[in-house]
């Protein structure tokens, strides 16, 4: 118990340090070769981020705890809109372009739809709730597409844009700085990641939680403190195109990517993450989208992130309470 509380505390150190170096250099590698803001948040710094969520959904699939793995995605996600937008926006209101809101943030929501069609495939034709070799092909096809569609809209982004547009006062950093910082920053957020989440799992299991509870909620939140960490950081130092891009990208990510590729290594089942979990990581997309164009300003408020984190406190709710006797 005594060590596992080391591994929280020391874990959570590495995180918040890694996030700030891992903010300084990605900033300096996307002016460097020419890349917004949003745009290295939202494949570079949100890919990075989301190394956590990859190794432990592979390892927990591959020990054959595949319940572990889709409730790290699941939770992940929900954590990643409910609590990182919402903190990031009491911290500084998010400027959401008209582009992002059309293109990038229906795709977060596709990513939810996806799942919670694939999840209901018994209620469609039979069989278990499991996530596929098939399934998560398609899932990988769709982030070829993701990639594809980022890359090529990239390059027609209007340079005035406020969410693109870089921070003022920024100073050039040489390329082999940037590189050294960024990779010291993501080795941090890791290894952060790791012992945030060995430290956090052995608690868990010491009280008696279940292997899906503790990838909705744990597993969930110390693999998404990576994000947690790079968006505030993000949103103090002013670039808020790279805390918007960042849980855009990682919620994409997560699910196209890192359960794309866990599943068509070994089929997922689902045990006891339920439709009430793939519905909440939909309407969560959906409120997303619907509080960027909220009273037209194209901008999620301070008032509108503190509803999305009175949500994730009633989910949490809502789990603690359906807590198996």
């Amino acid at each position: 118990m005594f060590l596992d509380i080391i591994f929280l505390i020391a874990g959570l150190v590495l995180i918040l340090a890694g996030a700030n170096y891992m903010t300084d250099g990605s900033v300096a590698l996307a002016k460097r070769f020419g890349m917004s803001d949003f745009l290295i948040g939202l494949t570079i710094v949100a890919m990075m981020t989301s190394a956590p969520e990859l190794v432990v959904s592979v390892t927990s699939a591959l020990n054959a705890s595949s319940e572990m793995a889709i409730g790290n995605i699941v939770g992940s996600n929900i954590f990643n809109i409910l609590v990182i937008i919402g903190i990031t926006a009491l911290i500084r209101p998010i400027a959401v372009t008209r582009g992002v809101l059309i293109n990038e943030i229906p795709l977060v929501i596709l990513s939810s739809v996806a799942l919670l069609v694939m999840g209901c495939a018994p209620y469609l034709d039979g069989g278990p709730m499991v996530l596929t070799r098939v399934d998560g092909i398609i899932l990988l096809l769709f982030f070829i597409v993701f990639m594809r569609h980022t890359f090529a809209s990239a390059k027609s982004a209007p340079s005035n844009d406020p969410v693109a547009s870089s921070a003022s006062g920024f100073k050039p950093t040489p390329l082999w700085k940037a590189i050294l910082i960024t990779i010291g920053g993501l080795a941090g957020l890791v290894l952060g990641g790791q012992w945030f989440v060995e430290g956090a799992s052995g608690l868990a299991r010491a009280i008696g939680w279940s292997e899906g509870l503790i990838g909705l909620t744990i597993l969930a939140a110390g693999t998404s403190l990576p994000e947690l960490a790079t968006s505030i950081v993000s949103a103090t130092k002013g670039f808020s195109g790279i805390a918007l891009g960042n849980v855009i990208g990682s919620n994409i990510f997560n699910i196209f990517f890192v359960l794309g590729c866990t599943a068509t290594v070994t089929p997922l089942s689902f045990g006891g993450i339920g439709i009430p979990d793939l519905s909440v990581l939909l309407l969560a997309s959906i409120l997303f989208w619907v509080f960027g164009w909220f009273y037209r300003r194209r901008t999620i408020t301070r008032p509108e992130g503190a509803i999305l984190v009175i949500l994730y406190i009633a989910y949490m709710t809502y789990l603690y309470l359906n807590l198996p006797a």
